[in-house]
């Protein structure tokens, strides 16, 4: 199977998943979840100043932004998207939802 027909298997059977922060959490809570991830195997360079997808810079958005990449990084080691609360499974791509000031 080409890598092209596996993506559109798993598209079509929703197996994308993105892991994403609940955006009715508390901002102390989201900045745990961003601590924890960018702490145990998140690539999180990406979201500091100056990287790719620092914007929009908000707690919300690079709270999701660590907790899908510890995610990916680990789910085969069988980590979840909990992240005490703060996170959920979404089979919508995150990175075409409007931001606040697109919406």
């Amino acid at each position: 199977m080409t890598a092209a027909a596996s993506f559109l298997l798993f598209a079509e059977f929703g197996l994308l998943e993105w892991c994403v922060c609940r955006q009715d959490a508390t901002q102390a809570a989201l900045q745990k979840t961003i601590d924890y991830a960018c702490g145990s195997g998140a690539d999180c360079n990406s979201i500091h100043e100056n990287g790719a997808c620092y914007n929009p810079n908000t707690v919300p958005a690079h709270c999701s932004w660590a907790a899908n990449s510890y995610y990916q990084n680990n789910k085969a080691k069988g980590a979840t998207c909990d992240f005490t609360g703060t996170g959920t499974l979404t089979t919508s791509d995150p990175s075409n939802a409007p931001t606040p000031s697109h919406a």
